[in-house]
């Protein structure tokens, strides 16, 4: 009994962390700009503020996906749909334009925007969450 609760555990966290690295794999490439490159090289903190609250965006409802789901494949669908609404949220996001583009603003090392789309990705996060409480 306790090595069946361990197994399902296991695939439930090793199928979550999966969701997790395409995430973060996914994030980079539909961004406009090399998050990478300026988190790590470059000490972006706008950047890394982004990034972290798009990571927090995703984690919160592929929790809710964990606790609500009936099934391992009911999981993994709403897994699938936390990393695209957040992934179509940061898309859209970074090509606004004119005073309001992410993308001059973060790569401009300006905080306050970083810390803006933080707060936005987790709101996008928190509504797509409550939404899988079916």
């Amino acid at each position: 009994m306790f090595l069946e609760y361990f197994l399902s555990f296991g695939l439930f966290f090793l199928t979550a962390m999966a969701v997790f690295g395409i995430f973060l794999f996914l994030y980079a490439k539909v961004t406009p700009y090399d998050d990478y490159q300026m988190i790590f090289a470059e000490n972006n903190t706008a950047a890394a503020l982004g990034f972290g609250g798009a990571i927090l965006g995703l984690c919160i409802p592929l929790y809710s996906a964990l606790i609500h789901s009936v099934s391992y494949i009911d999981f993994v669908m709403w897994a699938g749909v936390a990393m695209s609404i957040q992934l179509i949220f940061a898309f859209l996001l970074t090509r606004l334009s004119g005073k309001f583009s992410v993308e001059k603003h973060i790569n401009d090392q300006d905080v306050s925007v970083g810390i803006l789309m933080a707060f936005m990705s987790i709101s996008i996060g928190l509504l797509n969450a409550g939404s899988m409480s079916y």
